[in-house]
């Protein structure tokens, strides 16, 4: 009996070290941990397809050296604006977020949010980082290291009661989520309420507001097709507005990384990435459309010539601003030229 117990004993030795030797060599592979900060909950479309699919490859290619530690729904505290000033001062390693949610802090990304700009997601989200690379990336950027730049699918008019023609939106109370799409909104009659994506909920659910202006793909997470029975789309390749976006990281955190981990970061980054992050979150419009759908809901299409009404209302959005860049010493003109060429070319091919 003794002899099992000291064999026991020996074994339970034996597995304790290589426990421990396996957990220390684990350590030692793992060099990296980067906390990934954003505003939605873990279960929409842009946590579960954009941005878990592009950390879990990171740890892939990385070969576990980088662990990526995901935060969704502000866990780590503080308000979806503050987001991109906690990962420029290195409280977080990377967010994803709005350059619109600071406004006039990041100005040229939002010629892409102008009324009737965007095409489809891919091509506004290449040529959205065309202009970054070329304008913002040492400019209005320079204090952080950005991974990826796209935009959403078409934004459409969510709301209580139908918004059929431009008189509709009259007095309404709508939410926006940029100060471009702010002043788009009261150009075209509405009054508009800025807040957040996360609040729209609550702001539905009691009242706060009458309608919010978001993509499809969002309404699931939010539960807007139970708590308004109305959506206006533009028909065709018209889209009222978009919004941009960035996955941004800690610029110190970024240049401390080994040149092989950086390599990881770079390949995973840039105008594919982008692209795709497009590409994925429009193409999930459709699904959560459906099921607005199959509610029952009423899908308003406005017609070509409505949807030129609608063009003509907001023209002076698009001439305000550029006027306002012209006097902060953007060449305004030349922006809106530039992103339009860039759209059309990226469209075409």
């Amino acid at each position: 009996m003794r002899k099992i117990s000291l064999r026991k004993i020996g074994l339970a030795m034996l597995v304790a070290s290589a426990a421990w030797f396996a957990a220390a060599a684990t350590s030692a592979a793992q060099e990296v941990t980067l906390r990934l900060h954003q505003f939605l909950p873990a279960q929409a479309n842009v946590p579960k397809l954009v941005l878990d699919p592009w950390a879990d490859k990171i740890e892939q290619e990385s070969g576990g050296r980088i662990k990526i530690e995901r935060y969704p729904a502000m866990q780590l505290g503080g308000t979806p604006p503050q987001l991109i000033d906690q990962v420029t001062d290195g409280t977080v390693d990377i967010v994803w977020t709005l350059p619109g949610s600071t406004p006039g802090r990041f100005p040229s990304t939002e010629v892409f949010e102008l009324p009737f700009m965007m095409t489809n997601a891919e091509a506004t989200s290449r040529a959205y980082w065309d202009l970054f690379e070329k304008h913002m990336k040492d400019t209005e950027f320079q204090d952080v290291h950005i991974i990826g730049t796209w935009v959403h699918g078409p934004g459409l008019i969510h709301s209580t009661s139908p918004v059929e023609k431009l008189e509709d939106l009259q007095g309404q109370k709508v939410r926006a989520p940029t100060r471009i799409i702010n002043a788009l909104l009261g150009q075209l009659g509405a009054t508009p309420v800025g807040m957040p994506v996360p609040a729209i909920t609550e702001a539905l659910s009691k009242g706060v507001i009458d309608g919010c202006v978001i993509p499809w793909e969002v309404t699931t997470a939010l539960k807007v097709p139970e708590l308004v029975s109305n959506h206006t789309e533009f028909g065709g390749d018209h889209a009222l507005y978009t919004t941009t976006f960035v996955l941004a990281m800690n610029k110190a955190k970024y240049e401390s990384l080994p040149d092989d981990l950086k390599k990881v970061i770079d390949d995973n980054s840039g105008q594919e990435f982008g692209a795709f992050a497009g590409r994925t979150q429009a193409g999930a419009d459709e699904p959560s459309k459906k099921i607005a759908v199959d509610r029952g809901n009423n899908i308003v299409t406005l017609d070509e010539a409505e949807v030129e009404r609608w063009k003509d209302a907001a023209q002076p959005v698009i001439d305000n601003w550029v006027e306002e860049m012209n006097g902060r010493g953007l060449d305004g003109d030349a922006l809106l030229k530039e992103a339009r060429e860039l759209i059309a070319k990226y469209t075409n091919q």
